[in-house]
This record gives C-alpha cells, structure tokens and sequence, in this order.
C-alpha cells in the first residue's frame, strides 16, 4: 500500500476556509504550511482560494459559488490535485470528486502521503500503514462501482455479501493483522529500550522541520538524513553522544504538527514511547518562523496527550543565523511596535527570561554557541546522573571544573 514511487510534480490547488475559530491571519498561516506539505508530497502549487463561512458547507465544504469559480480553474488549467486544509468528511470528499473532476486530498491525507514516502524501516513503514488503512476504512463506499453482488455457486444461495463488505472485511483483517504487528515490534523495541543501561536519556522533541535532527548530527557526529522538508525524519535514531566524559544517550523523534491526524498520533504512539521514557528533553525551535509561539504551544499540547509535559525539558531556539526581525524607520510614526520586530537581545527579556536558565539560542548548521548548548547539556543530564547515582559525583566535575580531553 506505501510502495514509494518516483515523485512527479502534480499541479495543485489550496483550498480552505476563514471561520469563528480561524480568523484570515490564521487560514493564511495555514495554507503557508499546508503549501510546504504539499511541495514536500511533491505537488506545485499554482493558486490558493479561501472563502468566509460561519461553518463549513456538509455537502461540498464550500460554498456553490467558490466550487463553481475552483472547478473554471481546474479546468482551464489542467489541475490533477485539489488540496483542503481540514480534513473532509468521506460524503464531501465523493461529492468535491464528482463536480471537480480530479483528485482531492484533505490534510489528513496529505500528512499521510508524506509518512509513506518517508518511512524506511519496517517498523515505521507499518506505523503509516496502519494509519492509511483507518482513514481509509470510512471512505471505502464509492470506491468500488465495478460489482453488485458477488454471485454464490452451488450449496452458497443467498443475497451474498456486497463487494463493499468484503472490502471492509478485508481491511479491518488488515487493521488487525497490522495491530499485531505492531505489538510484536513493540516488544521488541522495549527490550532494547531495558537494554541500554542506565545512561541518561535524552531525546529532541519539536515542531517539523526546526533543525532537529542536524542539531544531532552536530553533536553527536553522525550522518542522520537531514533535509529542509517536512517529516524529513520518521524513523527513530539513538545515539550515544559523550560530553567532555559524560555518556548519554541522544534520540531524535518525528517533528511534529498543528492539525496532526489523530491515526498518526494513535499509530506513532509506541514510537513516541521513546520521548516519554526520557529523562531530559530538548525542545528545539524554529526561531527564524514567524509563528514559532504557536509550534510551542502545539508541541507542548502533543506532549501532554502522550504524558510527556513534566519531564525537564531545554528549550533551544535554532536557526539564529536566519532570524531577521521586521524593521520600523525612524520617521514611522504610523507603524506599532510588535513581536516580529524584537532583536534576540528583546526577545530574551520576554517570557523567554521567566523560563530561566534552561533557555538556549544557537544555530546548528553554523554551530554558533554550540560550548554553551554543550555545558547547558552536560550539567542537565550530570545532575539526573549524580541524583541517579550519588556516588559517581566525583567522576563527572562541573562542566568548568573538567580537565580532561573531550571524547569523540
């Protein structure tokens, strides 16, 4: 169901609404992302349409008039994908079908798409596979027309059973079959996961695409497939990381996302077992987004679902080297003052300085204070270490106190 093919750029349309609960900054903000979703799927994008409604229309998601002005468009242009930002119902989706003419794709969908392209391992690979087949499992009436009935032979008289509830049956087989899967695999994972000692563990959480997994080949000089796309990471990776003499152990974790399909968090939960047998995070940030408040809150929202929130956490803000704060002229008497236009130097005496010390700004790919990200890490994890272990105080000294050479 997710063999990866070669990715052809489809020309695609956005399509998506300004309600009560999503005023006209935030349905711009999340068509910006839902564009980089789409190009990441490998889609282009060639126009956005948006549309006011109070809530969205049951049958067609938007209004006659807006479906009328999109279909002109997907014909005049040769449009192969229409993408929604919220997911559709399986009616919607059949009806949007049945008037465009082309392929329509919901968000959901779309974060799925790229899950199945991304995932390597058989574990990740049955993790989207499982999730493919729960969204899939509503949607399954309309696919199927070529069928009435399915004739009984000899000793089978009877109505039969619909093509429609043999594919049902079928995929709720697989649903099954996949579960189990699944909870071998986890078995197996926890296992490793009591094998690894008693080292500290560390794992990098935070938005997609903020840097995370550089940030880890960085510091623990490895070769972790980093790329500026999203979900470039999907498949779990723990490596032991020493610094100065202090061993560790690092785990970089799927990005995460506003509007997550709730089949991937159910499904990805075992793999974020992982965040949630750690004992420090790293919650990276993308400074240089004009909406990196709002990931924060959205991490911080998943990692309450899965009882992660009270674990001790870093916030390190990445890409410092990228950040660039809006300007105002001096003779702009007109323009106010906001949160775009703080300097670094600003934004530290913001909320930023009531978390304290546990705040870090570097850049990963120009490793620009990286000493200060190391000795904040290392004395993160020595005090876990010598709270654990009491008497293994002398062995690891304060980060400034160490004489020693630092390990590779």
């Amino acid at each position: 169901m997710i063999e990866k093919e070669n990715i052809v750029y489809e020309r695609s349309v956005l399509i998506g609404v300004v309600t009560q609960y999503q005023d006209e900054e935030k349905s711009k903000e999340y068509l910006d992302e839902l564009e980089f979703l789409t190009y990441t799927a490998g889609g282009e994008v060639i126009k956005r349409f948006s549309q006011k409604l109070d809530t969205p229309n049951p049958k067609t998601f938007i209004g006659t008039g807006k479906m009328e002005q999109v279909l002109n468009f997907v014909k005049e242009n040769n449009i192969d994908t229409a993408v929604f930002d919220d997911e559709l119902s399986p009616a919607q989706q059949k009806n949007i079908e049945r008037i465009l003419k082309c392929k329509v794709v919901d968000r959901t969908y779309l974060i799925l798409d790229i899950f199945a392209q991304r995932a390597k391992t058989s574990y990740a690979r049955t993790q989207v596979e499982l999730a493919q087949y729960e969204y899939l499992m509503p949607r399954l009436a309309g696919l199927w027309t070529h069928l009435e009935r399915q004739r009984g032979g000899i000793g089978m008289r009877g109505p039969g059973e619909t093509e429609i509830e043999t594919d049902r049956r079928i995929v709720r087989d697989k649903i099954t079959l996949l579960k189990k899967k699944l909870k071998t695999i986890d078995k197996q994972m926890e296992v490793q996961r009591g094998n690894r000692g008693q080292l500290v563990r560390v794992s990098l959480v935070g938005y997609t695409n903020v840097g995370k997994s550089t940030l880890m080949n960085v510091i623990s000089k490895s070769e972790v497939f980093a790329e500026n796309k999203l979900f470039a990471t999907l498949d779990t990776t723990v490596r032991k990381v020493v610094i100065r003499n202090l061993p560790f152990l690092l785990t970089d974790t799927v990005g995460f996302i506003r509007k997550l399909p709730t089949q991937l968090v159910e499904s990805f939960k075992s793999t974020l077992d992982e965040v949630r047998e750690s004992d420090l995070l790293l919650h990276v940030v993308d400074i240089s987004h004009p909406n990196f408040e709002d990931h924060i809150a959205s991490v911080n929202q998943i990692l309450d679902e899965i009882e992660g929130a009270d674990k001790p956490t870093l916030m390190v803000f990445n890409k410092i080297d990228a950040y660039q704060p809006e300007k105002i002229e001096e003779d702009d008497l007109v323009t106010e003052k906001t949160a775009a236009h703080n300097t670094l130097k600003e934004w530290k005496k913001t909320w930023m300085n009531r978390v304290g010390d546990d705040v870090l700004f570097i850049s990963a790919i120009n490793k620009e204070n990286m000493e200060e990200f190391r000795k904040k890490v290392y004395e993160a994890v020595r005090k876990i270490h010598i709270t654990r272990f009491p008497y293994n105080n002398f062995l690891y000294p304060e980060y400034d106190k160490y004489t020693g050479e630092e390990k590779e």
